[in-house]
């Protein structure tokens, strides 16, 4: 059973929590409305104010648009915000730099008014009470982790602000923000249960697991490999905090019917009919039911899975052809990216074929899918998505399907990418990590799997990285990857592609589109708001903008 959470925009959440209001000198509570005196009444009203905390955690348009910001997903269509980041032109006043300060702020007030309040409940169980609160301080703490990671310094507070000290708050020393994000995991550890320490109806809650796992992405962020590998230990080795593995099909782990399987580690819950998502009216194939397409996989990522022998498509001996371009690829590739001739599989079962290269479509059905350049209804990049297209969508492709936040795959990876940076890679960590994951994908041939001892660290730098990114593709975290490695400002400058359907004097006949701009003196930290600087001058504002 999904947990219950509240339909609130951000907009209403804040509204909401506004209401709570103080009681004027003579103590007489407004019966109309919700005060702090009126409202802490029961476990159940807390329990509302903190599920509106973990809708707040993030939302299905960042999770996939961030995908954009990386060389992963190509905008095709308009003016976006994130576009205008992806070009080099944003400034101050761009939408997603102010719209991710503010529900950011929005979600950490809320986890302030239920920290301040929860204790004014009478009679409230102290196990459960002490469980919540726990809640509320990771949900703060992954919000301030997100903050930092986008600003670098942010303002910190662990209290809800009056109006009057909103205005004048400066900015906390990125350091010491991940020292507080650090310390309330350790403060909470011990207070949440495992995953199997939860009731089936409160499933998808915050676990011990998930404080351990976030707390390793925290110091994979900072390069602190030693103590990633210390936090991934305690979910590797060990069942104390939960018990975690590859859950046996890639394609799988991203269905509704295997919500909450052993892979997932934290997870966006949503709700058929009560909370839910279509980002894919707009991302999926036309033919299938979608309205345009909006973003669409760029060919960068398409050339970065691997062929089924292990090489890379440029690699010598690797198979590769580039007229059956997708034949003898990595499974995974099939299981993320509609391609041309890609057998889409409908809810009844059967398949569709869908046509992507231009004149190649049997009837005028079909052909909607095919590229015809960019700004048009169809894809950009002669590509569709697949991965989270949910079978069971309603109308419009509304889904209730969870988008996972952190999964053991990831924890796999982490452990891999920290032992290689310290020069302790070797075949039992590779079979725990690489050789299992694709184990997993399908990957059979010797070559794909083997541990080679005579790789250089660059090698398997160069093998986890590839492997992560065909790993982890539209899940949102390649921006923050490619930040972390300072290779952005490589691989986010110059012009990305699509598929071999163009101009053969072009760039050997791959789609040349917008030009990408990255500088790496600026663009590693995101401009603080101009709008927030407008209320609070004390903000200051970074390098560049």
């Amino acid at each position: 059973m999904k947990k219950r959470f509240l339909n609130y925009s951000a907009g209403i959440a804040t509204a909401f929590l506004l209401l709570f209001t103080s009681c004027n000198d003579m103590d007489l509570a407004p019966t109309d409305k919700f005060t702090e005196g009126n409202y802490w009444t029961s476990p159940e009203k807390a329990n509302m104010v903190l599920n509106m905390a973990y809708s707040q955690m993030t939302n299905s348009d960042y999770f996939f648009k961030t995908e954009t910001l990386s060389d992963n997903l190509y905008e095709g269509r308009g003016s976006s915000s994130e576009k205008a980041i992806s070009s080099g032109q944003a400034d101050a006043s761009n939408g997603r730099f102010s719209g991710e300060w503010k529900d950011c702020y929005a979600g950490i007030k809320t986890c302030h008014i239920f920290l301040e309040n929860v204790d004014r409940i009478p009679n409230m169980d102290v196990n459960l009470k002490a469980r919540m609160k726990a809640e509320a301080r990771f949900i703060r703490a992954y919000l301030y982790f997100r903050l930092t990671n986008w600003y670098g310094d942010v303002p910190l507070f662990d209290h809800d602000l009056t109006l009057s000290e909103s205005k004048t708050i400066a900015r906390t020393s990125q350091a010491d923000v991940l020292a507080f994000v650090r310390s309330e995991l350790d403060a909470i550890l011990e207070v949440l249960p495992a995953k199997e320490g939860y009731a089936e109806a409160d499933k998808g809650r915050i676990t011990s697991g998930a404080v351990i796992a976030f707390k390793a992405r925290t110091y994979l962020y900072s390069n602190d490999w030693d103590n990633v590998v210390t936090s991934c230990e305690k979910l590797i080795n060990t069942s104390d905090n939960g018990t975690y593995t590859l859950f046996p099909s890639y394609e799988g782990i991203f269905l509704p019917e295997n919500e909450y399987n052993n892979e997932v580690i934290l997870d966006l819950s949503y709700v058929p009919s009560l909370r839910t998502w279509n980002n894919f009216l707009d991302y999926a194939p036309l033919s299938v039911g979608a309205r345009v397409n909006a973003l669409s996989p760029t060919q960068e990522l398409v050339d970065d899975y691997i062929m089924l022998n292990g090489k890379t498509i440029g690699a010598s001996g690797s198979g590769f052809s580039e007229t059956s371009p997708y034949k003898n690829r990595d499974p995974r590739l099939t299981a993320t990216v509609v391609y041309h001739q890609f057998q889409w599989k409908k809810p009844d079962g059967t398949f569709q074929t869908i046509y992507t290269k231009p004149g190649t479509a049997p009837n005028e059905a079909a052909a909607v899918d095919e590229y015809k350049g960019q700004g048009t209804n169809s894809t950009s990049t002669g590509y569709y998505l697949r991965k989270y297209y949910d079978p069971t969508a309603l109308a419009s492709f509304t889904s209730g399907l969870n988008l996972i936040l952190i999964r053991y795959a990831d924890v796999l990876l982490m452990y891999a990418e920290a032992k290689n940076e310290l020069g302790q890679m070797d075949q039992n960590i590779w079979n725990k990590t690489i050789k299992a994951l694709r184990t997993r994908a399908g990957f059979t041939d010797p070559e794909a799997l083997v541990y080679n001892a005579g790789w250089s660290k660059s090698d398997l730098q160069n093998i986890i990285r590839r492997e992560r990114r065909s790993e982890l593709a539209i899940e949102g975290l390649r921006i923050q990857d490619l930040r972390r490695w300072k290779t952005a400002e490589v691989a986010l400058n110059g012009y990305p592609h699509g598929a071999q359907f163009g101009d053969a004097a072009t760039d050997n006949g791959y789609i040349r589109l917008d030009k990408r701009s990255f500088n790496k003196d600026r663009d590693y930290l995101w401009a603080v708001p101009q709008s927030e600087k407008d209320i609070n001058p004390a903000l200051g504002q970074n390098s560049g903008y």
